[in-house]
Parts: structure tokens; C-alpha cells; sequence
């Protein structure tokens, strides 16, 4: 449920600015539409303490992974430096500077080291020497050159010419040192230019690099346990960028302060309070409709579930939207049951779900979520009969005796033919996208009728020729019997009285409705036409369904020769991954196709575009 807003100003004397904004922040409930950008010292400050505290994290990782990877056994050392330490002030902001310029330290060593071992590589095949002997040779007066030369290219050399060989690097090539004048152009094969160290000393300084970054590796480590402290001061700073946006957004006029945002209806009683107690003055109305109203959804027991796939998608709906929170759950459950579309494939999500609850102790919302998609997708494979995609699953009679026949699987068993029950489960797919756009425009009318909008007729018309479209598909795809005429004939009105009522808006005259409505014709075909593409959009979870249990019997059929004698463990290795791989391409398949019938054809139809901004109160995270 989108909770209804206020809009409000908070008016107070200049001089009690302070007072007023520490009041309102203690409040929590003001959303404030007037902030200034936030002060880059500020962000300059979360930055590094986020870098710090990301650093950290990897740290920590690491010393779990270490942990499993040693059965969970860790010194008595690293068990007391994992307890979490609270540091503020200035013990916090010494820790702080130092493992910041570690950090940077560690990033410098770490391009050191690259720069070293490629040094080396370019120098290793000429040996171990000393540059600093070569160079006393030549201030002695004798000049050397290095060159990499082709072992054939050596007997033209001059007669004259003072060389000698150093040692073979690299088949039938060589590395000569040329006393005196260098070789010409036609001789040199490839000149070596003398580096400024040679590889025990670039091997000293690369020693001494790896030894200090594995040093600050260890302060990193010892430091993992002041991550609760980083947290802490994150959120600290996170309010001082707050504040000061506030402050410095706060308007001043004629010696006042004033301060504008919204509120939460439902709690303007405990503003009121706050207002009387705080000698605040404040006017109240309603939003207009050019204002940026926040939204604040509340969610129920069952909707609650879905917050998590809203916050990982980072969709909010608009102030003046719909919350599709039950809708889009409902049929999320049917599409992810639809797309999975294996019972055993369920079972595993459903034993995933009870591990989870056991180990948190608790339901929370993402177990709650994967509860449900469990269970719909167990259900969901019962009645197709699809267990790992394995027809001899059926032998078994319970599960057989669970299968609906005209949508199984495998309807050969129950004497339907495949071309029938693959044409049920399409016309199932076209029915479900039929009732959830259908639903859609009812949704419209709904509101619009309420709204005394004549644009209800407009969402009719939609719906008739939604319903229409339904039949044409049915048509097409698997060949049912329709009468065409009267289908074109009700797409046709739909589409004439779309472009009389669509443009029509509350307070505005029939004729300005009819204007806007006529002006958008091109825009209303190409609505209609994109009207069909929705309606067909939904043959996807037949198609995502059928490929999913194509996998598995692919990969069925390769293990199945293997599931005997010493192949054996071959066998079940490829079942094992075969299935696991199916498993992650049924996920993305729900995220790419189940998410965006809800977002894409139902939220379309709904006229949503999801560009609400997220109620974020001003107040105190510490």
C-alpha cells in the first residue's frame, strides 16, 4: 500500500535554525525536498571510509575462507583479533589514517612488483650481472655492446669485429657482448640496452616489496575486527552529509528558516506533538501534481516477501502509481513455477529454503520468498510430471496420479497426443497473460471511475481488444477456430474509442480531451499493435519451460549409458552438473523473462513507469 504523503513547511526563527533542524531530524519523519548538493569534504571522507572498510571485508573473506578451509579450526590468536573492537574518536581516527595510507602503500608496492617482474623478464635471459661492473669496464675504455643475434648471422660478421659469445637463449639465436665500435644496422639482430639493475637486485627489491605487502596483508587481517567501528563511523558521516545538506538547502527569508518537505499522513498527529513541543510553525497541504512526491510503500504479511526482488531491481513506484505488491506476487509464483518447471528442481529450492531457516533461526523475508517459489514449482512439476526431466519418474504411481494429462510432459503415458497437450499449455500461457492485462485495465477503470475521468471508457476499450487479440493469437498459434470479422471489427472500435476518451483528464473539457486524443493517433496504433506482441509475450514461459526440461533430458540421455559398472561416477558427475547448470539458467530465465512480464506488458498496461522517489525520512542512523 502507497501510504498517502502531506506536503509541509516548517517555519522558525533564524536564530533557532540549530534547534529546528536537530528537532526535525529527531523527528524522522520529514521527508525534505529542498537539500543543497552534499559538501565534498563530507563525500571525500565516506569514500576513504568505505575503501577502508571494503578492504576489510575482503580481509575477513579471506580468514573465513582460511577457517573452512581448515575445518573451521583457527588459533586461539586469530579468534581473539576477530572479536569485534568499538574505537571512536581519536583512537578511531589514527587507525584510520594508517590503514588508509597502507591501503595506498600496498596499491604502490602492487605496481612495483608488476614493473620488477617484467624488468626481470626482459633481462633474465642475458643472466645474472651487475650493470654497475659493465659501466666501470667502460669508464676503464672498454666499450661494450649487448645484442640478441641469429647464430648464422654471426659467421657474416666483419673480420675485424671483437665479440664474443655469451650463451644460447633461444633456438639458433645467441647473445654476443661486442667489444668497441657497435655492429651496423645490417648486422644487428636486436640491440639490449643495459638496464640500471640487474636481476639480483631487481629480485632484492621485489623480495622486499612481497615481504611488505604481505606485511600490511597482516595489519589488514588484525584489523578485520574494527569493522563493527567503520560501520559506526560510515553512518556518522552519512548523517553529517544529511545534515548539512539540509542546512545548507533550508530557505531564509525575512529572518525565518524554512524547511519543506512530506510527511506520512498517518503521522502527522506525532509531528503535530513534535511541532508544539518544538515551538515550530508549519503549514500542511495536499501535493499538487507537479510536486516530487516521495513514496512510502507499506507492505502487509503476505506482500512482504516481495521487497527484497523490489530492492535488488530498485524499482519504486510513482506517488500517484499503483502498489502492484500482490499482483506481482501472485503471478511471480506462477511465472517462476512455470519457468523452473521441475518438480525435483522445487524440492532442492525447497530444502535450500529449510537450510536457511534452521541456520537463521528465522523467517525472513528472502526464506518466506523462497518458500513459496519452492512450493509453486513443486506443484507446478507435479502436474506436469516433470521430475529432473526423467519420463521413468512416472513409473512410480503416486506421482503419475498427480499429473494432469492434458498439460504432462509426457502425455504419451496417458493416451494424449504431444501436439495437444503442448497446445494446452500455450493457450494456458495466452490466458494468463490475457487475465493479467485484463486485470490491468480493470485496475484503470477502477481508479479513473472513481476520479469521475471519462478516460475509463478509454481502459474499456483497451480491455475489449486485449480480449480480442487473445483470440487472434489462439488463432495463429494453435489453430483455433475464431470468427475473424468480429475480432478485427471490436479491435477496430476499441481503437476508435481509445482515440475519443485516451486523451481525456479530470478537469479538462471533452473537447481539449478529444484533441490530445486525436493528436496521439499514430501513437494509439502503435499502442494496438504493441497490445498483440504483450498478449504473445507470454508463449515465452512455454518456450523458456519446454527448453529447461530439454536440457535435462539431453544431459539424462548422456549420463544414462554411463550409470552402470565403473563409469559409474562419470555418470553421476554429469547429472550433477548437467542439472546444476539447468538450475542457474532457470533463474536468469525467471529474472530476464518472469520480472519482466510483471514490469514490462502488466506494469506497461497499468501506465506505471517506475520512477517514484524512495521516502528517505531525515533523521539520525546513529
Amino acid at each position: 500500500m502507497i501510504q498517502k504523503m502531506k506536503k509541509i513547511v516548517i517555519v522558525a526563527p533564524s536564530e533557532r535554525k540549530a534547534s529546528l533542524l536537530d528537532g526535525v531530524r529527531d523527528l524522522g519523519l520529514v521527508h525534505v525536498s529542498e537539500m543543497a548538493a552534499p559538501d565534498s569534504a563530507l563525500s571525500a571522507e565516506l569514500n576513504d571510509l568505505n575503501r577502508v572498510r571494503t578492504v576489510l571485508q575482503e580481509a575477513q573473506k579471506a580468514q573465513k575462507a582460511a577457517a573452512k578451509k581448515n575445518k573451521g579450526k583457527v588459533s586461539a590468536d586469530v579468534a581473539e583479533d576477530s572479536k569485534p573492537v568499538m574505537l571512536d574518536g581519536a583512537f578511531f581516527t589514527t587507525l584510520h589514517k594508517s590503514l588508509l595510507s597502507k591501503i595506498d602503500e600496498r596499491s604502490s608496492l602492487s605496481d612495483s612488483l608488476t614493473k620488477l617482474k617484467v624488468a626481470m623478464d626482459n633481462i633474465a635471459k642475458w643472466g645474472d650481472f651487475d650493470p654497475s661492473e659493465v659501466n666501470k669496464l667502460k669508464d676503464a675504455g672498454f666499450e661494450l655492446s649487448f645484442y640478441l643475434i641469429d647464430a648464422k648471422l654471426m659467421q657474416t660478421l666483419p673480420d675485424d669485429a671483437r665479440y664474443f659469445k655469451l650463451k644460447e637463449i633461444e633456438k639458433k639465436k645467441c647473445t654476443i657482448a661486442v667489444l668497441g665500435e657497435p655492429l651496423g644496422q645490417e648486422f644487428a639482430s636486436s640491440r639490449f640496452n643495459l638496464p640500471e639493475k640487474g636481476v639480483s637486485q631487481l629480485r632484492h627489491e621485489l623480495d622486499k616489496a612481497t615481504m611488505r605487502i604481505a606485511e600490511i596483508d597482516a595489519d589488514f587481517a588484525s584489523s578485520v575486527k574494527y569493522i563493527s567501528s567503520y560501520d559506526r563511523q560510515i553512518l556518522k558521516v552519512t548523517d553529517s552529509i544529511m545534515y548539512n545538506s539540509v542546512k545548507e538547502g533550508a530557505s531564509e527569508e525575512e529572518g525565518l528558516t524554512l524547511i519543506q518537505g512530506f510527511i506520512p499522513e498517518a503521522d502527522m498527529g506525532t509531528f503535530k506533538d513534535a511541532a508544539k513541543a518544538g515551538c515550530w510553525a508549519y503549514a500542511v497541504d495536499d501535493p499538487s501534481d507537479d510536486d516530487p512526491v516521495p513514496t512510502k510503500v507499506t507492505y502487509n504479511k503476505v506482500t512482504r516477501m516481495m521487497k527484497p526482488v523490489f530492492d535488488m531491481l530498485g524499482t519504486v513506484p510513482g506517488y500517484r502509481e499503483y502498489d502492484i505488491s500482490t499482483w506481482f506476487m501472485m503471478f511471480f509464483a506462477l511465472f517462476f513455477a512455470m519457468i523452473i518447471g521441475d518438480a525435483a528442481y522445487g524440492m532442492i529450492f525447497l530444502a535450500v529454503a529449510v537450510l536457511l531457516n534452521v541456520k537463521l533461526k528465522k523467517v525472513n523475508n528472502i526464506v518466506l520468498l523462497l518458500y513459496v517459489m519452492s512450493i509453486a514449482t513443486v506443484i507446478w512439476g507435479a502436474l506436469t510430471g516433470t521430475w529432473f526431466g526423467a519420463q521413468g519418474a512416472l513409473k512410480i504411481p503416486f506421482l503419475k496420479k498427480l499429473v494432469i494429462p492434458s498439460i504432462s510432459n509426457y502425455p504419451e503415458l496417458f493416451g494424449v497426443s504431444s501436439k495437444t497437450a503442448q497446445n494446452t499449455v500455450m493457450k494456458f500461457c495466452f490466458s494468463i497473460g490475457a487475465v493479467q492485462l485484463s486485470l490491468a485495465c480493470l485496475m484503470n477503470v477502477v481508479r479513473k471511475w472513481k476520479e469521475r475521468c471519462l478516460a475509463f471508457v478509454a481502459d474499456f476499450a483497451w480491455l475489449a481488444m486485449i480480449l480480442s487479440i487473445y483470440e487472434l493469437a489462439l488463432m495463429l498459434v494453435i489453430g483455433e477456430s475464431i470468427n475473424v470479422s468480429l475480432v478485427f471489427g471490436i479491435v477496430a472500435v476499441g481503437f476508435v474509442l481509445v482515440l475519443l476518451f485516451g486523451g481525456q483528464e479530470k478537469g479538462k473539457s471533452f473537447a481539449a480531451g478529444l484533441k490530445a486524443g486525436l493528436g496521439g493517433a499514430f501513437t494509439t496504433f502503435l499502442d494496438t499493435i504493441s497490445c498483440f506482441g504483450n498478449v504473445m509475450s507470454y508463449i515465452r514461459l512455454f518456450a523458456v519451460g519446454m527448453a529447461s526440461l530439454a536440457i535435462s533430458q539431453s544431459f539424462n540421455g548422456m549420463a544414462s549409458p554411463m550409470l552402470k559398472g565403473f563409469a559409474l561416477p562419470a555418470g553421476i558427475l554429469v547429472l550433477v552438473i548437467g542439472h546444476g547448470l539447468n538450475l542457474i539458467m532457470g533463474l536468469l530465465s525467471v529474472v530476464v523473462h518472469g520480472v519482466r512480464l510483471n514490469l514490462l506488458e502488466f506494469s506497461g498496461q497499468l501506465g506505471m513507469e517506475w520512477a517514484g522517489i524512495p521516502y528517505e525520512p531525515f533523521k539520525k542512523n546513529v
